[in-house]
Order: structure tokens, then C-alpha cells, then sequence
């Protein structure tokens, strides 16, 4: 990783050093917690403390997963992170929810948004590193993962994380389960087909189970499970309250906002958002938007259009608010 320390005592000569699997895994932790920090003393590492920095370099850092220009990153295989785009545009959101002055004034609200994008990146980044930068062993590691098991400074660093000691067991330390295996393994055929016109309906398989991984194995039980969580999403459903309450969208833009109605997905008045089921009803359709977008089904053009947002969004991998 670009550190040079003595393995043996001979001057001029090399000695094999092996990484078994939670070294790996640490590794992955280790990139994903350094890019929501700021260097400070020389060297030292320090977590940025304002949610919506932290949700910027979210998005950025998953742009620029799918765009290919993460360390590890192949531009022939551009689109095999196709979740990685949509969620882009998702911790956007999560950005632009948390600068709203009607979502900041409910700490349990913006308490629940800054905890749950942060633990679904801890997640899902080490999985798209480790399987970018260490595919040989991907199979052989996937089944080893676990926070506890990553090495001793690691996961002193994850123990001191924000909402840790709630956190962990409930997303259960990042161990592997059928939706992320099933992604991954949608990533894997996406890289070995040669058929083109296969791609399109790999990216969307990929997606949505991804998608099910991070609403059903993360965000459940870590904030929709949250009685005061879910209490407050509840009350912006009662009439009087849903008239002052933010539209809860997508906006396929690195803007909060458009004036194009192709560009967004709007959630079904029906929605129950703590709700799992009820809420990936909506995710589906979301998806729906975005893959159209994404492929240009109604305009060639949309094809450059998303890809520009995206870089856009990639562009923020530094950001800094202005409050810190």
C-alpha cells in the first residue's frame, strides 16, 4: 500500500510477505474510514464531524467507483458498479436532506440519515474495493468478514467509530449474506460477458440486489428499526405535517433540485417509508427511472448527461463544508 518496512535482516534482498483475509478486510476499512477524513498534524487522520461533507465524499467516492476511477479501478469494465451510480445520487440526497432546514431541526431525523449513510458506506465501499483491488481472493475472503476480525489498530479505529457500539451488531459487522453475494456475483458475469446487449439487464440484476442488501441488511435494522426514527418518518406522513415536509424524490442530478420531471423519482403517497417492503416498492421504481437514464431509452442524449452528473459528483471527493 505504498509503505516500505524491514522483513528481514538481510541488506539487499526480499522476503515474501502474506496477507490473509482480515488483513485484506482491514485494508478495505481502512480506505473507505480515510475518505471521510481530513489530514491534520502532518499525518493524522481525523474524521470530518459535519453529516453532509461526510455524505458528499459518500457520493463521490461511489461515482467514481462506477466511473472506474477508484485505486484498482478498470475503464473496460465501466458499469459493473451500476448500484455504485445510483447510490450517487442517493447519498446526494442524503446531502441535500441534511442542508434542509426542515430535516435539520429534527436531530432524531438528521441523527438517523448521518448514521445510516455512513454505516451503508463502511459496508458496501469495502465490498467494491476488496473485489477491485483483490479479485483472486474475493471468493475465499467474502465469508470471512467481519469487523471483529480485522487486525488489532483496525479495529481499535472501528470500535471509536460514530454509533459503533450500536451500529455493528445490528448491520452484523459487515458478514457477507445472499444479496451481497448475489451482487457481487452479477458483477462477475457483467465482466465475463461478451454480449453487449447482455449488460444492460446484468447492471439492473446488480442493482437491485445490492439495492436489497443496503435497504434490508443495513438500513432496517440500523435506523427504520429505530423507534424514534420511524416515529418522526411517520408524523412527516399526517396531512398537516406532510404540507411543510420535504418531497421525498431523487433527483438524477448533482443539484437538489429540477424542474424536468424525467429527472425524478417522487415516492408514491402511499409509501411508507419504514416500512421494507413498502419502501423498496419505491426503490424499484427509482431504479426504473435511473436504469432508462442511464441506458437512454427515450433520448440518446440522457447516456452523456447522466455520466456528466456523475463526474460531477466524483468531483467532490474532497469536499470541504464550510462550517468545519
Amino acid at each position: 500500500m505504498g509503505n516500505i518496512s524491514k522483513t528481514n535482516q538481510n541488506q539487499n534482498s526480499c522476503s515474501n510477505v502474506a496477507f490473509d483475509c482480515d488483513h485484506m478486510w482491514s485494508m478495505a476499512q481502512q480506505f473507505a474510514y480515510a475518505r471521510l477524513c481530513d489530514k491534520k498534524d502532518g499525518n493524522k487522520l481525523v474524521l470530518s464531524k459535519i453529516y453532509n461533507t461526510r455524505a458528499k465524499r459518500i457520493a463521490a467516492t461511489y461515482a467514481r467507483f462506477y466511473l472506474e476511477m477508484e485505486v484498482g479501478g478498470n475503464p473496460k469494465f465501466k458499469g459493473r458498479y451500476y448500484w455504485m451510480a445510483l447510490g450517487a445520487f442517493a447519498s446526494k440526497t442524503v446531502a441535500c436532506s441534511l442542508n434542509d432546514p426542515r430535516v435539520a431541526a429534527i436531530k432524531t431525523v438528521t441523527e438517523g440519515l448521518g448514521k445510516g449513510n455512513f454505516w451503508l458506506f463502511m459496508d458496501v465501499a469495502g465490498w467494491h474495493w476488496y473485489w477491485s483491488n483483490h479479485k483472486s481472493s474475493f471468493d475465499t475472503c467474502k465469508k470471512l468478514r467481519s469487523a471483529n476480525k480485522c487486525v488489532p489498530e483496525v479495529k481499535a479505529v472501528l470500535d471509536k467509530m460514530p454509533w459503533a457500539t450500536e451500529a455493528l451488531p445490528k448491520i452484523k459487522h459487515f458478514e457477507t449474506n445472499p444479496n451481497i453475494k448475489k451482487g457481487m456475483d452479477w458483477v462477475d458475469k457483467f465482466e465475463k460477458t461478451t454480449n453487449k446487449d447482455l449488460r444492460p439487464s446484468i447492471q439492473f440484476e446488480h442493482l437491485m440486489a445490492i439495492a436489497n442488501h443496503e435497504q434490508g441488511n443495513v438500513l432496517q435494522p440500523l435506523i427504520y428499526d429505530d423507534s424514534d426514527f420511524s416515529k418522526w418518518v411517520e408524523r412527516q406522513r399526517w396531512p398537516v405535517v406532510k404540507k411543510f415536509s420535504p418531497t421525498l424524490n431523487v433527483v438524477f442530478s448533482h443539484s437538489c433540485d429540477t424542474n424536468d420531471p424525467r429527472l425524478e423519482s417522487i415516492a408514491p403517497d402511499d409509501t411508507v417509508l419504514e416500512n421494507l417492503k413498502s419502501r423498496m416498492k419505491w426503490i424499484t421504481d427509482a431504479a426504473g427511472v435511473f436504469h432508462g437514464l442511464m441506458q437512454g431509452t427515450t433520448f440518446k442524449s440522457d447516456i452523456a448527461y447522466m455520466e456528466q452528473e456523475l463526474r460531477t459528483i466524483a468531483s467532490w471527493v474532497n469536499h470541504k463544508d464550510l462550517l468545519e
